[in-house]
């Protein structure tokens, strides 16, 4: 029987964990190729041979998403897996549509074929959009259980712009382990947080190695909190799985891929910001979750924000920087930066598009809906350049940093600058407490 020719569709995430899991060792697939978008900079190069394993070693090229094409015909491809998430329906079957006219077949795996089975019970933590506050839901999460007295040890989505055999496997304990593993801004908004509250987080490439050093982790472990990241549904098989959904883009759980996936496979949805939306997306937003998951439980809950500074806020020109992806490939209009800034009294904000430089001019032309916030890009070294450039360019009183993490701990920021934290608080019953009691009762974790 021949082989099949596969090319893998992906950005640097759940493409890796799909042929790790269905691919690797499978003789009946030949994967000819990967091809990376939405992430800059994470094409041609190779997914290198020390983890593609015995059938591959020559590793297997990446290539620019919008090659697909030509690849299919070059490559002689039979099969095209798609595999990356918070993606609109129309532009996933737009890709199908290129895949299919050029012959070949489009595929999506599901968690039959990619989830991994853990010896420790699992929480998983996903969202129906990028920036709808799982991370937050997440850290409440790991408080509960700790005050517990239980062991938590939470893996994150993947996020490995870099050298892939040295991000095999990741651990970070310490703020000082993120510049160990030469982080990215994207990645320290996801581990900072964690690490800063004493949390243990995994993250890496080959999520199978991740499991297990997780399991065996030397400071112990009761619990595995799958930290979900974009829209993606979990690697790991969870014993309790809780999905996140923002009312401030009501219909978006139904209409990006793989985000309504999270939402039916919840067992409990968060409605999260209704501090901070309106009444009528809130319930537009718990309609559907009722339409297509009648079982799961809901809890709303506000995103509390608190601000380091109030006072340069008042009646100051501020320039609001806000987690990246959430504004780009995530399409938000309002970050905690701007909720900030209306809640403590900002005179103006300031628009950062006359001041920008170097890859953040092309990042407001790739994403012209950004308006005039400023997205703190951080991939690397270049934009980090760019943002700080950009920062201190701007004519404004001061700074609002909405993002998760202390951009004046890698960036020199010229004029007065003010942190958002935003916490995680529900408002109506069941509430986490409750919920997680229950697990700890089903899994006999109590101590």
């Amino acid at each position: 029987m021949n082989k099949k020719n596969v090319i893998i569709i992906g950005a640097a995430g759940r493409d890796f964990h799909n042929f790790n899991t269905y691919y690797r060792d499978n003789d009946l697939y030949n994967v000819v190729a990967f091809t990376a978008a939405q992430i800059p900079d994470i094409d041609n190069r190779k997914y290198p041979s020390e983890l593609a394993g015995k059938l591959y070693p020559h590793g297997i090229p990446i290539y620019p998403q919008d090659k697909l094409a030509e690849l299919i015909k070059e490559l002689n491809v039979d099969e095209c897996v798609f595999a990356y998430s918070d993606v609109k329906y129309d532009a996933v079957m737009e890709i199908s549509a290129i895949v299919n006219a050029t012959g070949a077949d489009f595929t999506l795996l599901g968690p039959k074929s990619t989830s991994l089975q853990s010896s420790k019970p699992v929480i998983s933590v996903c969202a129906v959009r990028t920036g709808s506050g799982k991370s937050q839901t997440s850290r409440k999460i790991i408080e509960v259980l700790m005050e517990n007295n239980l062991k938590v040890v939470a893996v994150r989505h993947p996020m490995p712009y870099g050298d892939l055999v040295a991000q095999r496997v990741q651990r970070f304990a310490t703020v000082e382990d993120l510049k160990k593993h030469k982080c990215t801004i994207e990645e320290m908004e996801e581990y900072e947080p964690h690490v800063e509250r004493g949390n243990i987080i995994y993250a890496g490439v080959d999520y199978e190695d991740i499991l297990a050093a997780a399991e065996e982790d030397p400071d112990g472990c009761d619990v595995i909190l799958w930290d979900g990241g974009n829209n993606d549904f979990s690697f790991y098989e969870a014993d309790l799985t809780v999905t996140v959904v923002d009312p401030h883009r009501p219909g978006h759980e139904l209409s990006y891929y793989p985000g309504e996936v999270s939402l039916r496979l919840a067992d409990l949805a968060i409605i999260n910001k209704v501090d901070s939306a309106s009444a009528e997306s809130i319930s537009i937003v718990e309609k559907n979750i009722k339409k297509v998951n009648p079982n799961a439980k809901i809890i709303k809950a506000e995103s509390k924000i608190s601000v380091d500074n109030p006072e340069i806020i008042k009646g100051k020109r501020v320039l609001v920087v806000e987690d990246g992806p959430t504004l780009t490939h995530g399409e938000m209009k309002i970050g905690a930066g701007t909720v900030a800034a209306e809640r403590f009294g900002a005179g103006e904000l300031v628009d950062p598009r006359p001041y920008t430089v170097g890859k953040l001019k092309d990042t407001f032309s790739d994403y012209p809906n950004i308006g005039i916030l400023l997205p703190a890009m951080g991939y690397g070294k270049q934009q980090l350049q760019d943002l700080e450039e950009t920062i201190n360019n701007t004519d404004c009183d001061s700074v609002i940093i909405g993002t998760p993490i202390d951009l004046t701990r890698i960036i020199k920021i010229n004029k007065p600058s003010t942190r958002v934290h935003y916490e995680l608080d529900e408002i109506t019953s069941p509430n986490l407490n409750e919920i997680l009691e229950d697990f700890i009762k089903e899994h006999n974790l109590k101590k």
